[in-house]
Formats: C-alpha cells, sequence, structure tokens
C-alpha cells in the first residue's frame, strides 16, 4: 500500500467535495430552481392540454415546452401560444 491510511484518503475525498460544492453552490441553486420551474411547467401543459381541447388549442407537453415555462413563466407561455398560431 501506499503512504496514506484508508480513513486519510476518504477525508481528503470528502474535503474535496466539500470545497466543490462551495465553489458551486450558486449554479446549482440556479439548476435546481430551473428545475423546480419546469417541472411546475410541465404540470400546467399537461393541465392545459386536457383543457385547451375544448378550445380547440394545443400545445405539446414536452421538455422543451416545460423549460420555456420554466424560464419565462406566464410571457413564455403566451409566446408558446403565439407561436403555435402563427405556424399553424
Amino acid at each position: 500500500m501506499s503512504g496514506l491510511p484508508d480513513y486519510t484518503a476518504w477525508g481528503l475525498a470528502g474535503l474535496l467535495l466539500c470545497a466543490a460544492l462551495l465553489l458551486l453552490r450558486r449554479p446549482l441553486a440556479q439548476l435546481i430552481r430551473l428545475a423546480l420551474r419546469s417541472s411546475v411547467g410541465l404540470a400546467v401543459l399537461a393541465l392545459f392540454s386536457q383543457i385547451g381541447r375544448l378550445a380547440g388549442i394545443s400545445l405539446g407537453v414536452n421538455l422543451v415546452n416545460a423549460l420555456v415555462l420554466g424560464l419565462l413563466g406566464v410571457p413564455g407561455f403566451g409566446l408558446l401560444l403565439m407561436l403555435q398560431w402563427v405556424l399553424r
């Protein structure tokens, strides 16, 4: 075996992981927030696909549309509706 005991290597790996998490705290928080908002957007799209059939309006329930809703919110929903209208 080499010079370091097993627990020392695990301790160094743990410290390195903690340092990486401290450095990447903001980007990770933003990614988690985007994922949560996109999942809510996906749920809204699924609900709208059921209700929109009555009005004759349909939007695809997919990851791209959910990400647009996650990034832009309600204006993104309007953008998707306008895009659907223009492309039809």
